[in-house]
């Protein structure tokens, strides 16, 4: 039997969150020390996929990062997007929008730090925030709210239509594993940085966070989603190092032929050499 790939094992055909395990371990290694020898097997072919990409110069990817407060979207960034070329990437963060932001469309501020032909981009947080917390916090109507559904979905077939490949990632993480890392934030000087007192405000919303996720995960699923159990911070980034991977796979970049006579440029080469 054919080993299941992890899109298959971590696609979200059935959007129930009750029903998935922040601590599971659906495919692939079973501890730490495998998914640390796996990561830098999967960097090494990553690298030089990027590099492909990069040449093309025709495609690009988009790994969106979604989760709840400490489900570790920075660090997805750092441990994952981190294992190729800065050159070949680009990444951005999304907080509340400025006053001149809310004035503009919702999708303006995405549109203008996509990815170019060629490279990676990764979004920690992304137009999801702009159906999450209006749904929770009441700052739109129901209808609204369905109405910009409806946009990301025409957003993102517009994107995939102009050849930017997107991997859509939930982190879901547990209630009780945030409460450990928000507090390791509060015991850690060196993590006081990473705390947000607004945190626990959210925290306190979990519920309705979970329905709000719920619904976006429904909503928009044209593109497919990934539910990746983040409790494992090990398991997390081995997982997404694995989405990203079987997805340039597929993609199977190819370097560009040469639009010059190769024998002729090292014939003018050797023949130019200063130092004979």
């Amino acid at each position: 039997m054919a080993k299941k790939s992890v899109r298959d094992a971590l696609r979200l055909d059935e959007v129930d969150l009750s029903t998935l395990d922040p601590a599971g371990r659906p495919t692939g290694p079973k501890n730490k020390k495998e998914a640390a020898e796996d990561i830098a097997a999967t960097g090494i072919e990553l690298d030089a996929l990027q590099e492909a990409l990069y040449a093309e110069n025709s495609r690009s990817v988009l790994l969106v990062l979604q989760g709840m407060d400490t489900a570790g979207k920075g660090g997805v960034v750092s441990h994952v997007v981190g294992l190729v070329n800065p050159q070949g990437v680009r990444i951005a963060s999304f907080k509340k929008p400025t006053p001149a932001e809310r004035r503009q469309h919702f999708l303006t501020r995405i549109r203008k730090v996509l990815p170019e032909k060629g490279r990676i981009g990764a979004f920690d947080r992304s137009h999801y925030e702009d159906v999450l917390v209006p749904r929770v916090e009441r700052l739109l109507t129901a209808a609204e709210i369905r109405g910009r559904y409806k946009e990301i979905n025409a957003f993102e077939k517009e994107l995939a239509d102009s050849g930017v490949v997107l991997v859509k990632c939930f982190l879901n993480i547990s209630p009780e594993v945030q409460k450990e890392r928000l507090l390791a934030r509060l015991d850690d000087p060196k993590k006081h940085w990473k705390y947000n007192p607004a945190d626990i405000d959210s925290r306190s919303k979990w519920s309705k966070y979970q329905d709000a996720y719920t619904q976006a995960l429904k909503n928009c699923h044209e593109v497919p989603w990934y539910a990746v159990p983040s409790d494992r911070k090990w398991y997390r980034n081995w997982a997404i190092s694995r989405l990203l991977l079987e997805t340039m796979r597929e993609m199977d970049p190819k370097f560009p032929p040469p639009v010059y006579d190769i024998e002729a440029e090292k014939a003018r080469l050797i023949s130019a050499d200063p130092l004979r």
